[in-house]
């Protein structure tokens, strides 16, 4: 059946999400105009409130697609998404507090500085490249695919969105810089929430009231949710999802520069990990809505699923698809959830642009233009960046014969990418005996693998046998007069397949980042131990987090044993990182020069007793004796 276009209160509605993001940052551009540091403009001087920042985690990763493949992934596979909450808590707690600590003590601007500080710049080249090739991958995906699911149901311009999010978000994240962003990101994750809510209230209404949602999907198996399955090869099972997810989201929160500009831009690491507990909430509550707004759909679709009856033409495109049918004839809320999709893709691209602007301006362009000031530094930064994005989704078309959902494909990207960097990371972090060959050798490796499994799955995907598609009908449409369809996301299987398509290549797209953690850390491991490790004494204690004190709380002997002869109970840190060889360490001057020089040593207030936490420490030229 067909479903009626956008009309002109939902353009309306829909400009407003522009405008005011815009709005916003055009007033701190105003307000800010006489602070014009890097440090102010890409982490917000370092005096952001832990609110707003919460909000801000959870608008940038929870982008357009969640909001359209979530729902899209729980009609069609059932309710199991709603496991993802355990791994979310996992990785929050994690990141507060194994990596944030690390992070904001070292007094860091971009996360990539701690490889440098840790290893060599070689690491931290190596690591910044493949970071940018994510992010730049993430974005053309979170942009591409949702602007193409509502174009081909609303009718709403395809290009005309794909343009206006990337100019929008450039214009307000340059003028603003990471306030605006953080400020856009509250106001953007209300809109999300506003737009769920009216799809889930609406739409329950129109099935019967909640009884009959619950219901419904429980005689079309949807709420199936536990399945403890160890079969590595199985799409979604509660340990693929929560043993797998984690990885895949950790690597996400973790490490990722987005994640940890933010964290560090907060007034002190208390605030920082406040912010991420908050954020944890947020991420519940978006999951939440997502899931129940795709149990609402398939009540509503039940006898006729409007893909398997070829009204759409993707699964991402059914909850548009929904949102058209049960609001169509209310002007402005069809708009308003365009709104609240576009909100997700706004709040994503702005964290990606200025993210991928300070890891560029503080290891490509001040490295080779040492003069060049801040604000023209951000500008050349965000727009190669753009250039590159608008490159990539020039060449996107691929995604309309995809055979997995734009969700699937941004957790594989992450995954593929996200993996091997949250093994880099965690080999500092972690191990003080690894050295930098052992850095760059598991970071080879790890790419190589989860690149190997995640492009080996896309050219040969899992059969339906370990995807698990529940069924959909088509029986109650009216053009049809057929029975029960199954539909799934995989095509016709050829008759011959590789030999590791049904075992290497189908491995869950969650185990990705695990594949590349694990090759990473495992290499890395054996490479540092052949190559005599790094010599203890010039492993910087704020460097390393020592884990092992909360399994040795009993023996201070075994502490020290596993502190590899880190001094972690000396107040005073050095300045030199792991290895000398070929030129690669960091003199001291560079190191403070890369964050900023006179400037960021002046602003660390140093250990709050109080909080027992740490404001910004900088590093001190010292030398131990």
């Amino acid at each position: 059946s067909e479903v009626g276009n956008f009309v002109v209160w939902d353009y309306i509605v829909f400009a407003a999400l522009f405008v005011i993001s815009s709005g916003i940052g055009v007033f701190f551009a105003v307000k800010e105009r006489k602070k014009a540091s890097s440090r102010d403009f890409l982490v917000g001087g370092k005096q952001m409130a832990c609110g707003p920042v919460a909000l801000s985690l959870t608008a940038s990763f929870m982008s357009a697609v969640t909001v359209l493949g979530a729902p899209a992934d729980v009609y069609q596979f059932g309710a199991s998404f709603i496991v993802f909450g355990i791994a979310y808590a996992f990785v929050v707690i994690f990141t507060s507090e194994l990596f944030v600590p690390v992070f904001y003590r070292s007094g860091i601007t971009s996360t990539y500085e701690y490889l440098e500080l840790r290893f060599n710049r070689n690491v931290r080249f190596v690591a910044t490249l493949i970071y940018i090739v994510q992010t730049i991958l993430y974005t053309g995906v979170v942009v591409y695919a949702p602007a193409l699911a509502l174009n081909q149901v609303t009718g709403f311009n395809l290009w005309g969105s794909v343009f206006a999010t990337g100019i929008v978000c450039t214009f307000y994240c340059t003028l603003g810089g990471l306030k605006a962003v953080v400020w856009t990101d509250v106001f953007q994750m209300v809109v999300m929430i506003m737009g769920f809510l009216t799809v889930l209230v609406q739409g329950t209404i129109l099935v019967g009231g909640p009884t009959n949602v619950w219901q419904d999907a429980d005689n079309g198996s949807r709420l199936e949710i536990i399945d403890f399955d160890p079969d590595l090869l199985r799409r979604h099972t509660f340990w693929t999802i929560t043993v797998g997810g984690t990885f895949t989201w950790l690597g996400v929160y973790g490490v990722n520069q987005s994640t940890i500009q933010r964290c560090i831009s907060c007034k002190s690491e208390a605030h920082a990990k406040i912010a991420l507990y908050l954020n944890l909430v947020g991420l519940w509550v978006i999951l939440v809505c997502a899931v129940f707004s795709g149990l609402v759909m398939y009540a509503y679709y039940k006898n006729c699923d409007p893909w398997t009856a070829g009204f759409v033409s993707a699964p991402d495109q059914v909850m548009p698809y929904f949102v058209m049918d049960i609001l169509g004839d209310l002007p402005g809320l069809p708009g308003l959830f365009v709104a609240c999709a576009f909100s997700g893709t706004l709040s994503t691209v702005a964290a990606s642009i200025n993210a991928l602007a300070t890891v560029t301006f503080e290891d490509f362009v001040r490295k080779c233009f040492p003069s060049i000031s801040d604000k023209l530094g951000t500008w050349i930064s965000k727009g190669l960046y753009c250039v590159c994005v608008f490159f990539l989704l020039s060449n996107l078309s691929v995604l309309q014969s995809s055979i997995c959902g734009a969700l699937e494909a941004a957790l594989s990207i992450h995954g593929m990418c996200g993996g091997p960097m949250l093994g880099l990371f965690s080999l500092g972090i972690l191990f003080p005996f690894s050295n930098w060959k052992g850095a760059i050798g598991g970071l080879l490796t790890g790419i190589s693998l989860s690149f190997w499994v995640g492009i080996g799955a896309f050219a040969h995907p899992a059969p339906p046998s370990k995807t698990h598609p529940l069924p959909l009908s088509t029986s109650g449409c009216k053009q049809l007069n057929t029975s029960d369809v199954l539909a799934t996301l995989a095509p016709t299987l050829p008759p011959t397949r590789p030999l590791l398509a049904d075992t290497w290549y189908s491995v869950s797209y969650l185990y990705y980042s695990a594949v590349g953690c694990l090759g990473c850390l495992i290499t890395g491991l054996l490479v540092s131990f052949a190559t005599e490790g790094c010599s203890q004494d010039d492993v910087q204690p704020m460097l390393v987090q020592p884990v092992c004190n909360l399994f040795c709380f009993w023996s201070e002997k075994w502490k020290q044993i596993c502190w590899c002869g880190v001094r972690h109970g000396e107040e005073l840190i050095k300045n030199n990182v792991c290895d000398e060889e070929a030129g690669t360490k960091p003199s001291t001057d560079e190191v403070l020069q890369n964050r900023g020089g006179k400037e960021t040593q002046n602003n660390f207030p140093g250990y709050n007793p109080r909080e027992n936490t740490y404001a910004n420490i900088g590093f001190e030229k010292t030398t131990y004796f």
